[in-house]
C-alpha cells in the first residue's frame, strides 16, 4: 500500500526515498568559460555527461541509461542545458561589439571617402568609444585603402559582396545578442559617420542598408533611422 497523505505519509515517503531511488554518477567531459546565467557573470564550468543507476540503500546497483550532457558552474554548482554555452561571455561580448562598430565604421568611410576631415573624426571618436583606444584618422584611412584593395571595390561605388561578407561576419554573430536598442545604436553610428560630411551618398545608403539587414533591422526601420540620425543629438 501506497503512504497516505498528512505527516506520516510525507516521514513514510522520505524513509523510501531513502531506501529506494536513483543515483546520477557525472563524468567531466570538457570545460571552459561562459557566462552564468546563475551567478550573472563569466565562470569557468564543466560540460558533465551522467549515468543514472537504481539505488538501494544509497548503493547504485541497476543502471538506468544516461542523461546529460550539462553544464555545471564551477562557482555556484547549478547545472544548465548547454545551450547556455551559446551565449558568449562578458569578454568576448565585448570584444565582438569593439569589432562590430569598427567594420561598420570602416564600410561606411569606403562609401564615402576619407578625404573629408570631418567623417573622419566622427569615425575616430565612434571607434575609440567601441573600446578601440588606439584609433587614429590615419590608421582608419589605411585600413580603407587596404580594406578597398581586399574587395576589389572603389570608393563611393554600391556595397560590393566583399564588404558586405566582411560586415556580415562581424555583425551576424553579434546581433541575436543584442535588445532593439542595441542593434540600432550601432546603425545610428555608421550613420552619423556618413553624415559628418554632408547628405547620404548614394553608395553610403547602400552600405547602411547592408548594415541593417546584417542587424536584423527591416528594411522600413532603416529609412526612419536614417532620418532619426539627420537630427542632432
Amino acid at each position: 500500500m501506497l503512504p497516505g497523505r498528512g505527516p506520516d505519509g510525507r516521514a513514510a515517503v522520505a524513509r523510501l526515498s531513502r531506501l529506494l531511488g536513483t543515483r546520477t554518477a557525472w563524468t567531466a567531459v570538457g570545460d571552459g568559460e561562459f557566462f552564468c546565467p546563475g551567478c550573472g557573470g563569466d565562470r569557468n564550468y564543466q560540460r558533465l555527461t551522467g549515468q543514472r543507476r537504481f539505488a538501494l540503500l544509497g548503493v547504485p546497483v541497476v543502471p538506468r541509461g544516461t542523461t546529460g550532457p550539462v553544464v555545471e558552474c564551477a562557482a555556484c554548482r547549478r547545472h544548465f542545458g548547454t545551450d547556455v554555452l551559446d551565449h558568449p561571455t562578458t569578454t568576448r561580448f565585448s570584444a565582438m561589439l569593439r569589432d562590430a562598430v569598427h567594420t561598420v565604421a570602416l564600410a561606411v568611410l569606403a562609401a564615402g571617402g576619407t578625404r573629408a576631415r570631418a567623417s573622419l573624426e566622427t569615425a575616430v571618436t565612434v571607434v575609440r568609444a567601441a573600446g578601440v583606444d588606439d584609433c587614429t584618422q590615419d590608421r582608419l584611412a589605411a585600413l580603407v585603402e587596404a580594406l578597398a584593395a581586399d574587395t576589389g571595390r572603389f570608393t563611393g561605388e554600391p556595397c560590393a559582396a566583399g564588404l558586405a561578407i566582411e560586415l556580415h561576419e562581424a555583425l551576424d554573430p553579434l546581433a541575436p545578442h543584442l535588445a532593439a536598442p542595441g542593434r540600432e545604436s550601432i546603425f545610428l553610428q555608421g550613420a552619423r559617420i556618413a553624415l559628418a560630411d554632408g547628405p547620404y551618398t548614394p553608395a553610403e545608403r547602400d552600405t547602411l542598408a547592408t548594415v541593417g539587414a546584417a542587424l536584423t533591422i527591416c528594411a522600413t526601420d532603416v529609412t526612419r533611422l536614417l532620418t532619426v540620425a539627420r537630427t542632432p543629438s
